[in-house]
């Protein structure tokens, strides 16, 4: 076994509860509108607007559940479309990244920092990574064979986890140029 399924992480953000309380109102709770690949994890029914210097990105959704620090992950052609700088890094990272403000129904959180555009990786439980012959953090490359636009991933960070459920995510920039669609297997090359 050396396939993955590739899935692709469209614009979206995570936010505190602090945040989310400043956007929702006091006391505001995330609802679920979907759950998602990686365990725990979900597409709420709450959309915020992403605003830079330059444009607006309407109705973004916030994936649950609350983190210990706001982030926006947004494709490079987001970020340039509304004029912010979005770093690639790994979730997590954002010391250093890009700014904008997110405006909610009940009012609006400038962020200092917390804009990227997520680094390409693929989220593995321990027995997964074992199979693979690979671990944390190690770098692979993926080969995508889509009708016409096949090609090959590298700089691919390897996330293990007993959290995790296998699969590779990409966004929406890197989705297109592959074709990729749902369901889409990546090869993985060591």
């Amino acid at each position: 076994m050396n396939q993955i399924l590739v899935e692709t992480s469209a614009r979206h953000v995570h936010v505190t509860q602090q945040d989310l309380e400043t956007l929702f109102g006091a006391g505001y709770e995330l609802h679920v509108k979907k759950m998602l690949s990686q365990p725990g994890q979900f597409a709420s029914e709450e959309r915020v607007d992403v605003v830079g210097p330059k444009n607006t990105l309407k109705k973004v959704s916030i994936l649950g559940p609350v983190r210990k620090a706001t982030q926006i992950e947004l494709s490079l052609t987001d970020a340039r479309s509304i004029g912010v700088t979005a770093p690639i890094r790994e979730s997590g990272d954002i010391e250093g990244s890009g700014a904008c403000t997110l405006v909610g129904p009940a009012g609006s959180v400038t962020v200092e920092q917390g804009v990227i555009a997520a680094k390409r990786h693929i989220h593995m439980t321990p027995a997964d990574a074992a199979e693979f012959g690979v671990k944390d953090k190690d770098i692979v490359s993926v080969k995508v064979n889509t009708e016409g636009r096949g090609l090959t991933f590298d700089d691919v960070v390897v996330r293990v986890s007993d959290n995790f459920s296998l699969a590779m995510h990409i966004d929406t920039d890197e989705s297109n140029a592959a074709c990729a669609a749902p369901g889409t297997m990546g090869d993985l090359i060591k």
